[in-house]
C-alpha cells in the first residue's frame, strides 16, 4: 500500500506518454503501472501528469545599482510554484574581496526559511575573483557546498571576464569538477556603441538592441566555446534569442564541445520591432535584447530538433516605474516571467507548433535537472522526488498581472490566451497547489546540493 496514488491521468515520462498511475511514498515516486493501491488518491482523469518543472535561471531579491528586483524568494517561489515549476536556481554574487563560501552562507541565509519550492545557487565568479588565481581559492569549497556550476559574465562593469579571465575561470572551475553558465555578449564594444547613441541623441528603447548587435552577441559565443574547449570545462550558454549565437552552438557541438544553450519565452514569443519599438518599449529591454521575427523562428526550430535544450525565464522583475528611465541605457534590464513558463511553451509550442509533449517537458524540466546536477528531480522515474504537476491541457486562461502571483505588476504576456495550465502541484509529494491557488508554506523549500555528473 502506498502513501498516494496519482490515476487515471497521462504521465509524460522519459520513455514518452503513458496512461498509469503514478504512487508515492515518502515523498518519493514509488512506482508507476496499472491500479496501484493507495491511502490516499489524486483523479488526474483528463490532464497530463508531468514532471515539477525546473527553471535554471531566476533572480529573485538581485540588488542592482540600488534598487532590487521585486519578487522576493518567498513571493518569487510562490508564483513558480502556481506555475508548475518546483525547483529553481538563483545566483550568489561576492562582492570584490568577498570569499565565496561568505557570500554562498549570506545567500543561503536570505533564502532560508522562506523559499516555497526547492532551490539550488549558481556562484558568480566576478571579475576581482577572477583577475588572479589566488583570489579562487575556495572555489572547490563551494562545489563541495552544492555551487556545481559558475556564473561567468563577458559583460557589466565588476563583472565582466576578457579571454584571459575567462580561461583562468574555467580552468578553475573544471579542475573542481564543476561547470561553467555564460552570460555571452562583447561587453567593453556594447558600452561603446551605447555611449555612441547616446552621444547622437537616441533615446529610444529600440535603440538598446540596435547598440547590441546579434553578430557581436555570436562572436562572444565563439570566443566562450573555444575557451571552454581549451579549459576541458562544461558550458552552458544562458538566454540565446539570437540565430547567429545559436549556430555558434551548434557549430560547437559538431566538434563535440561539452555545449549547451537556454533560451527564454520572451525571445519565443516578443520582438525587437513590436515590443521594443513600442510606446511602452522600456519595459521591454533586457540582455541580450529582444531580436526579430527570424531569430525568434529559429529558437522555436531549435526545440523542435533538439539543437536548444532548456527553456529558463531569466525571471528578473522590475515595477513598471523602476524601469521608467529617460534613455535606454539607464534602464534596468529584466523581464518577469518565473509563473507563466510551462503554459507559454505548452500553448505557443504543443498546440501551435506540434512541439511533441515529451519535448516540452525536456525543455522545461528534465534537461535542466541533469544539466545541473539535480539527479532527484525533472523525470518521472521510482525514485525521484515526488515533483509532479497535474496539468489540464483543456484550460483555458488569459494571461493578466492582476491574476498572477508575481510582484511586478505587470507581465509582458499581458492578454495572450493560452490552453493549458498546472492545476495541481506536488513538492515532494506533498500538494503545495490545490486548484490553481497556493496552498503550500514558504520555508517548506529545501536547498539543493548540486554536483554534476562526472
Amino acid at each position: 500500500m502506498y502513501d498516494l496514488a496519482i490515476t487515471n491521468g497521462q504521465l509524460i515520462t522519459p520513455a514518452g506518454p503513458v496512461f498509469a498511475d503514478l504512487a508515492v511514498n515518502q515523498q518519493s515516486i514509488a512506482a508507476i503501472g496499472a491500479h496501484l493501491n493507495a491511502d490516499r488518491t489524486i483523479d488526474a482523469a483528463g490532464s497530463y501528469v508531468i514532471p515539477g518543472g525546473v527553471d535554471c535561471h531566476v533572480h529573485l531579491q538581485m540588488q542592482l545599482g540600488g534598487i532590487t528586483s521585486t519578487d522576493s524568494f518567498e513571493t518569487g517561489t510562490v508564483a513558480a510554484a502556481c506555475g508548475g515549476t518546483t525547483t529553481v536556481i538563483d545566483f550568489t554574487d561576492p562582492q570584490p574581496h568577498q570569499p565565496l563560501m561568505q557570500a554562498l552562507r549570506k545567500r543561503k541565509s536570505e533564502a532560508g526559511g522562506r523559499v516555497a519550492v526547492d532551490y539550488g545557487l549558481h556562484m558568480t565568479i566576478p571579475t576581482w575573483h577572477a583577475s588572479a588565481e589566488d583570489r579562487l581559492h575556495d572555489l572547490p569549497d563551494a562545489v563541495a557546498a552544492g555551487c556545481a556550476t559558475f556564473k561567468l559574465y563577458q559583460a557589466y562593469d565588476r563583472m565582466q571576464l576578457d579571454d584571459v579571465a575567462l580561461l583562468r575561470a574555467m580552468r578553475a572551475v573544471a579542475a573542481a569538477g564543476a561547470g561553467v553558465v555564460l552570460h555571452s555578449e562583447t561587453g567593453p564594444l556594447l558600452d561603446q556603441l551605447r555611449a555612441d547613441a547616446v552621444a547622437a541623441g537616441h533615446s529610444q528603447p529600440i535603440w538598446h538592441e540596435r547598440t547590441r548587435p546579434a553578430n557581436l552577441e555570436a562572436s562572444a559565443v565563439q570566443r566562450a566555446a573555444e575557451i571552454a574547449a581549451l579549459a576541458g570545462c562544461p558550458l552552458h550558454i544562458f538566454h540565446v534569442g539570437a540565430a547567429a549565437s545559436l549556430a555558434q552552438v551548434t557549430a560547437a557541438r559538431h566538434r563535440d564541445l561539452d555545449i549547451t544553450a537556454e533560451t527564454c519565452p520572451h525571445y519565443l514569443l516578443l520582438t525587437a520591432d513590436e515590443h521594443l519599438a513600442a510606446s511602452n518599449g522600456h519595459l521591454f529591454i533586457c540582455a541580450p535584447p529582444l531580436r526579430t521575427v527570424v531569430d525568434q523562428d529559429a529558437m522555436w526550430q531549435a526545440l523542435l530538433d533538439g539543437s536548444l535544450d532548456i527553456v529558463s525565464t531569466d525571471h528578473c522583475p522590475w515595477t513598471r516605474n523602476e524601469k521608467q528611465r529617460p534613455s535606454f541605457a539607464d534602464v534596468p534590464g529584466g523581464l518577469p516571467g518565473i509563473e507563466a513558463r510551462l503554459s507559454l511553451v505548452h500553448n505557443f509550442g504543443v498546440n501551435e507548433r506540434e512541439l511533441p509533449l515529451s519535448s516540452w517537458v525536456s525543455a522545461c524540466c528534465t534537461a535542466p535537472a541533469r544539466r545541473m546536477g539535480l539527479p532527484r528531480k525533472g523525470a518521472l522515474l521510482p525514485g525521484y522526488d515526488a515533483d509532479v504537476v497535474i496539468f489540464d491541457p483543456t484550460r483555458e486562461k488569459t494571461i493578466r498581472a492582476d491574476d498572477l502571483n508575481e510582484t511586478a505588476g505587470w507581465t509582458p504576456y499581458q492578454g495572450l490566451n493560452v490552453v493549458g495550465w498546472p492545476r495541481t502541484v506536488l513538492l515532494r509529494g506533498t500538494e503545495i497547489v490545490l486548484d490553481e491557488q497556493f496552498v503550500g508554506l514558504p520555508g517548506q523549500g529545501r536547498y539543493l546540493h548540486r554536483k554534476l555528473d562526472s
